[in-house]
């Protein structure tokens, strides 16, 4: 292409850049994004990978030249997340396996469900969407996860773990009643997914309905961080019986080809197995023991050997559990000599290694995360009361600061969020206060533990929701929109977000004083807004808000970090024309500050509620209920997330979409002041 129609585009990029006309042009953005990648991408010259458009294409290549094949696309999607960042260790890790499978298996009729989905990234390489994994996490871009409606190589969504056993097995029983008793599916579970329950629910199913699943357990000893419990060790010491499981191996495969070994035998001689290889090494297999038959361990990174026993083990009908051993960062030396760094390390240099981090001594903003994190250990310092739980999260949330300093009063339980809130119950029982700190989009899995073992009994769990309200790049099973909603119907709770550092803190202090009961306290993700937070902390009057601004024309009630924006937008509306807006934080959504709405409601017949969750059943709900109750006629908006699921991009582009940036919320406040000069406002008659 010449340097001219290179430079219209790259224009035309720019053009896109601007955020008025993505969010006027969308298809527009699409199809530039598209040249772009075509056109101006800078492409290296990959021998193998370059040519790789489907599995189809993979196929041909012959079996000796893969361990090439892999080491392109370990070097592409380094290369990739260097400078569009994602998730990097646990995709270096399953590189070979990657290839293997698709080498063996006919996807997209085979099935292959990823659990994480974040170690997917190879997978979407080579599924056809190389040209614009550069879009990967980015709006309008693919999809972080695993995703069917990107693509049909997607088998199934993904963006929580655990869940592949369950699903994989209901595609293979599925499959089986359909009488498409050739098609293969696989579950790859790993990166410390095989420590949620879920799992094992499917895999006790597994063993009971008849199918042909194939469970790929990816063994690395990791999650985000080391993973915990049990079941790790167990898996370490499967491996030290690599000659035994070697020689089984090569021996069922002799018995298949000689038509000496068939399924109606299979059950009885795994059984028989068991029981020899219990006494001859002391030792029990799970999966054996729920007559799902086991290989391994292999190595996860001998992709010509992996090619090898997959071949042979789909030929065996039943489930079938095959134990491979991986790395996490494999191929690349910082991220394997420091996997949580390297799990999402953000921008970097290939070639130093050198990631591309805020300098620590810059006076911005902390993170909410941070500012959590040294709050519980001070006040964990102080009250020795005060317990530390999380479900695989400590780096994320920062809860890593009360566990350098405090050891025996953290407890990382693994990904087992439901497990997390019931153990957490349990300590509250017996006098603790325990802090359990569980990202919001991962509590929708701790529903019912929530009300049945915390909210029922009437504990002091503090429920310290992180990654509240829009997240960013990670997207539609991320996001921490539903909380509000899904909690404010549950008796006993005190349910609270702070709009700043120091709310946070107060409100942590808060939720530790004497017979506060289950109490939940919901933050964002990333940077607050003060340079100055580290006040002394105080107690906050549980379900009082806080009028921020006078104002007699218009009310604006916000909860959470939404008052910033708000903020924003009741300035550049006063700035603009003669009015006066006022601006209260509610600061708790149960129980609400009655005194404050019923303020409101005498002196407003205009009324804008925002929240950074779903409209219906959350906060702007809460208040609209309260007017009608207590027969208020006012005109009331609700601002938030109508009812759809929010796709993946920066924070900042999604609120713009969303019209909850300062220039939406702007625009619906002077859309609700000239409607009600022209008496054309939407009326609520309450």
């Amino acid at each position: 292409m010449s340097n001219f129609n290179e430079n219209v585009l790259y224009k035309k990029y720019m053009q896109c850049k601007d955020k008025q006309y993505k969010k006027n042009n969308d298809h527009k953005f699409i199809l530039f994004l598209q040249a772009i990648s075509t056109n101006i991408m800078d492409k290296k010259n990959y021998q193998y990978i370059n040519h790789i458009n489907s599995p189809i294409d993979l196929k041909e290549i012959n079996r000796n030249e893969l361990p090439a094949v892999c080491d392109e696309l370990r070097q592409f999607i380094i290369d990739e997340v260097s400078k569009n960042p994602g998730h990097l260790g646990s995709n270096l890790g399953v590189v070979e396996l990657t290839v293997a499978l698709h080498y063996v298996f006919s996807t997209p009729y085979d099935r292959i469900v990823w659990d994480v989905g974040h170690q997917a990234y190879g997978h979407k390489i080579l599924t056809g969407r190389r040209d614009r994994f550069y879009t990967n996490r980015q709006f309008k871009g693919l999809c972080g996860f695993p995703s069917p409606k990107e693509s049909e190589y997607d088998a199934f969504g993904t963006g929580h773990s655990s869940t592949s056993i369950s699903a994989a097995l209901g595609m293979s029983v599925a499959s089986l009643l359909k009488d498409e008793r050739n098609r293969q599916v696989v579950a790859v579970i790993g990166d410390g997914a095989m420590t949620g329950g879920l799992a094992f629910e499917g895999l006790n199913n597994t063993s009971v309905d008849k199918n042909n699943l194939l469970i790929v357990l990816n063994d690395n000893q990791m999650a985000i961080d080391p993973v915990q419990g049990g079941f790790t060790q167990y898996l370490v010491d499967i491996t030290t019986s690599r000659t035994y499981n070697k020689i089984r191996f090569n021996a069922y495969r002799i018995l298949k080809k000689l038509n000496i070994l068939n399924d109606d035998k299979k059950n009885r001689i795994i059984r028989i197995n068991n029981s020899v290889k219990a006494t001859l090494t002391r030792q029990h297999n799970i999966f054996e023991g729920l007559n799902i038959r086991y290989f391994g361990p292999v190595d996860g990174h001998d992709v010509d050997g992996l090619v090898r026993i997959m071949s042979e083990i789909k030929k065996f009908n039943g489930p079938k559990v095959l134990h491979v051993i991986t790395k996490k960062g494999k191929g690349y030396e910082p991220a394997e000599k420091s996997a949580t760094v390297w799990h999402a390390p953000g921008k970097f240099n290939v070639e130093t290694g050198e990631r591309k981090v805020a300098d620590p001594n810059a006076a911005t903003p902390p993170l909410f995360q941070e500012v959590f994190g040294e709050t519980l250990l001070e006040l964990a310092q102080k009250n020795k009361k005060i317990v530390a739980i999380t479900p695989a999260m400590p780096s994320g949330c920062s809860m890593t600061i009360m566990q350098k300093e405090l050891p025996s009063r953290v407890f990382d339980v693994g990904i087992a969020e439901g497990h997390a809130v019931t153990f957490s119950a349990g300590m509250a029982k017996e006098g603790l206060i325990p802090f359990c700190n569980i990202y919001s989009s991962f509590m929708q899995r701790a529903y019912d533990n929530l009300i049945h073992d915390v909210a029922l009994q009437e504990l002091n769990v503090v429920m310290c929701l992180d990654r509240a309200g829009i997240v960013g790049a990670d997207g539609a099973t991320h996001h921490g929109i539903f909380d509000l909603a899904y909690m404010r119907c549950i008796p006993h709770l005190t349910i609270a977000a702070p709009r700043n550092e120091i709310e946070l803190r107060n409100l942590m202090f808060t939720a530790q004083q004497p017979n506060m009961g289950p109490f939940v306290i919901r933050y964002p993700r990333g940077k607050g807004t003060l340079i100055d937070w580290r006040h002394p902390m105080k107690a906050v009057a549980i379900g009082k808000g806080e009028c921020l601004k006078p104002g007699k024309d218009l009310a604006v009630l916000t909860i959470g970090t939404m008052a910033v924006n708000a903020t924003k937008a009741i300035q550049k509306i006063e700035n603009e024309q003669n009015s006066s807006i006022a601006h209260y934080d509610l600061r708790f959504l149960k129980p609400l500050d009655e005194a404050l709405l019923h303020e409101v409601g005498k002196n407003f017949k205009q009324v804008i509620t925002i929240e950074d969750g779903v409209i219906n059943g959350g906060f702007g709900s809460a208040v609209l209920e309260f007017m009608s109750d207590n027969n208020y006629n006012i005109h009331l908006k609700r601002l938030g997330i109508n009812d759809t699921f929010v796709e993946h991009g920066t924070p900042e582009e999604l609120y713009t979409m969303l019209g909850l940036d300062a220039d939406g919320i702007a625009k619906s406040i002077a859309e609700c002041l000239k409607d009600a000069k022209s008496m054309k406002f939407e009326k609520f008659n309450v």
